[in-house]
């Protein structure tokens, strides 16, 4: 795994003790395992980040972080993946959610004009809610168990291959 790229851009633990607005949260952000780069606690932090990300919902970094926290992941990577979703990919993602959601309900989309306004969006959440909500969970849990699996097996196979040259 590329190990060393992302120890470049994960803050360090001490420079959070010393933040003024993060001393609540010591006894939580503080412990080691949060902020170690190991298999386990990357492939967890790809799940709850991946997850994250396909939530329809404000403030995904907090959200991420709380959830790596709670499943000892690293925070740093899940916070990192909660970016996937921004304001560029967002109405891309979404929309292919609820024509997803749609499949999985067997409904046909039931809105003719796509609006990206905050009035239509607000206007038309009886219609496409629940397809939408549907296809952003069941898109959310299937992108993070990829996910998971997959840095899994990229460490595993990066292990391997890093004692295979050894060996050499």
């Amino acid at each position: 795994m590329p190990k060393k790229l992302l120890k470049k851009w994960i803050p360090n633990p001490e420079s959070l003790k010393s933040h003024k607005n993060l001393r609540f949260l010591q006894k939580w952000l503080l412990r080691p395992s949060l902020w170690h780069l190991n298999r386990h606690a990357t492939a967890r932090a790809f799940a709850v980040g991946l997850f994250v990300a396909w939530l329809p919902i404000p403030f995904q970094m907090v959200v991420a972080a709380t959830f790596a926290i709670m499943m000892n992941a690293n925070i740093p990577v899940a916070v990192l993946l909660v970016w996937i979703t921004n304001p560029i990919t967002m109405p891309i993602m979404f929309y292919y959610a609820y024509i997803f959601g749609c499949f999985l309900l067997g409904q046909t989309s039931t809105f003719e004009q796509l609006e990206l306004n905050w009035d239509w969006l607000i206007s038309s959440m009886d219609q496409i809610g629940l397809p939408f909500l549907i296809g952003c969970l069941t898109l959310g849990c299937l992108s993070s168990l990829i996910g998971y699996l997959f840095i899994k097996g990229a460490w595993r196979w990066s292990v391997i291959m890093r004692l295979k040259r050894r060996k050499r």
